[in-house]
């Protein structure tokens, strides 16, 4: 299965657009869409390696871009997105996130944008809580910019034999995120 959608997304990274595509993800991911850009830019720079550097820069561009719309989302619309907000899975997110800010505003922004923690939730934050708006972009680009241009300079080093062994152990990495998103799942309500 996992072989399968594998296949397909490197199909579609070698696609004349998949630039452009790469580009919309990461500013949709950014402020409301919940697909990291990663599943586009680690087979974009398997692909085509030395293209790698190139398309982290417009990965961070539009993520950055993305996280500033996000950030205008929460200063001007947090009253009408709220309602939304408070039924969604994300609510529990938002709440955490206006904690990080009350005690590391920069570093929180910074943090979220390097890990796999809802960036999208600390953008619209930023801007619902008034961050100052330099310190936010200054955040968002040093750590998004140093998530994907870690994730472009690992794929292009490890190359066509990394893509050999991601190929043949897919659906093995595959299942065993899915049972690690479940583990820290079932973790996670327990520690509630």
């Amino acid at each position: 299965m996992f072989q399968k959608l594998y296949d397909r997304v490197i199909l579609w990274s070698k696609h004349r657009h998949a630039l452009k595509l790469l580009f919309a993800l990461s500013f949709a991911e950014s402020s409301f869409f919940p697909v990291p850009p990663d599943v586009m830019l680690a087979p974009m720079a398997l692909a085509q390696p030395k293209n790698a550097f190139r398309f982290a820069l417009w990965t961070t561009v539009a993520s950055v871009l993305g996280g500033m719309f996000g950030y205008g989302i929460g200063f001007f619309l947090f009253d009408s997105i709220q309602p939304w907000l408070q039924t969604s899975h994300y609510w529990g997110a938002y709440l955490e996130a206006t904690a990080w800010f009350g005690a590391w505003g920069f570093w929180a922004v910074l943090v979220a944008g390097f890990s796999p923690i809802p960036y999208k939730v600390f953008t619209i934050a930023a801007g619902a809580l008034n961050m100052i708006f330099i310190p936010f972009v200054l955040a968002s680009v040093l750590g998004r910019g140093g998530r994907f241009f870690l994730v472009a300079m690992l794929i292009a080093a490890g190359g066509e034999r990394l893509e050999n062994k991601l190929r043949e152990y897919m659906d093995r990495l595959g299942w065993a995120l899915v049972a690690l998103v479940m583990m820290g799942g079932v973790i996670y309500s327990f520690a509630r």
